[in-house]
């Protein structure tokens, strides 16, 4: 059973809202695939710059195990919060053999017009 969530503006942390779950997939696979500056266009998300980019291959490259796509687990345990103007998103990532790691990927996500933008952060161990 899904259960469809939607993002809230308010100080709790909640799970990430529904409509936001397959720009994330996205933004991932992207990723997974060493477009970690997502010169692939995703048309909702931010280009990143090329040190953070270079950051996200790094950290990924160090810890040593290979991403896998999202799996639907990965939204029992990842997390938005709103702040003033924006969303503070952390998903969980997942490595080979179908594991949640330590890694998360950090977004911002703003309204924008009648949608969402995503501003990739890092993907990091918190």
């Amino acid at each position: 059973m899904c259960i469809d969530v939607e993002p809230m503006k308010d100080d709790v942390q909640r799970p990430v809202p529904t409509v936001w779950r397959s720009d994330l997939r996205e933004i991932v696979e992207a990723i997974r695939q060493g477009d970690a500056g997502l010169a692939s266009q995703i048309p909702s998300v931010s280009d990143v710059d090329p040190e953070s980019a270079a950051q996200i291959r790094e950290y990924v490259m160090d810890y040593g195990e290979t991403l896998v796509a999202l799996p639907e687990e990965t939204w029992e345990s990842s997390v938005a919060l709103w702040f003033e103007g924006f969303w503070q998103v952390l998903v969980d990532l997942w490595t080979e053999p179908m594991t949640r790691s330590d890694l998360v990927l950090h977004v911002k996500v703003f309204e924008e017009g009648a949608g969402y933008r995503f501003d990739v952060g890092l993907v990091y161990v918190p």
